[in-house]
């Protein structure tokens, strides 16, 4: 199978997102819009994938205490 025909994870409004991931919508605009967490962007509207979100922040949290990746 190509990865074209691979299935992903779907990207949600911010609001559902954040409910999802259980974070502060406003929060979560804010890393979004500084490109701290990846997000598709369309207008003013943002998309994210709770998943990939989910894996920056920890990634980001194991930088910040100096571990190194698993």
């Amino acid at each position: 199978m190509s990865d074209v025909a691979t299935i992903r994870e779907p990207f949600i409004p911010l609001r559902q997102a954040a409910v999802t991931l259980g974070l502060p919508a406003a929060w979560l605009r804010r890393q979004a819009e500084a490109g701290a967490v990846p997000a598709l962007i369309v207008g003013r509207r943002i998309f994210l994938n709770p998943v990939a979100v989910e894996q920056t922040l920890i990634e980001q949290s194991r930088r910040q205490k100096g571990v190194a990746h698993a």
